[in-house]
């Protein structure tokens, strides 16, 4: 599972993942059925939003952001505790 978030500026990381994490409940509490790879979404997002340390990630984000560049945080779920990676790249 690989999930893009782009903060900006005006958006940090963690009130970007926040926004992708309603956004994904609500596809999830609206469906009639399961959606097997939401669930999945929801749930790493959710380690996500409990675990990351988000004044560190802010810092290397505002670094890009404050010299003009576009950037996308990847996260993967991976099977090794916080059982996430995160990937900052330029876009």
């Amino acid at each position: 599972m690989e999930i893009k978030l782009e903060p900006s500026l005006s958006h940090c990381i963690e009130t970007v993942a926040k926004r992708e994490y309603e956004r994904v409940l609500s596809f999830l509490l609206r469906g009639k059925q399961e959606d097997a790879q939401l669930a999945e979404e929801l749930e790493l997002l959710r380690m996500f939003l409990e675990s990351a340390d988000f004044s560190q990630l802010r810092s290397r984000c505002e670094e890009f952001l404050l010299a003009d560049k576009r950037i996308a945080v990847t996260l993967r779920s991976t099977n090794v505790l916080p059982k996430y990676e995160i990937e900052i790249n330029e876009v």
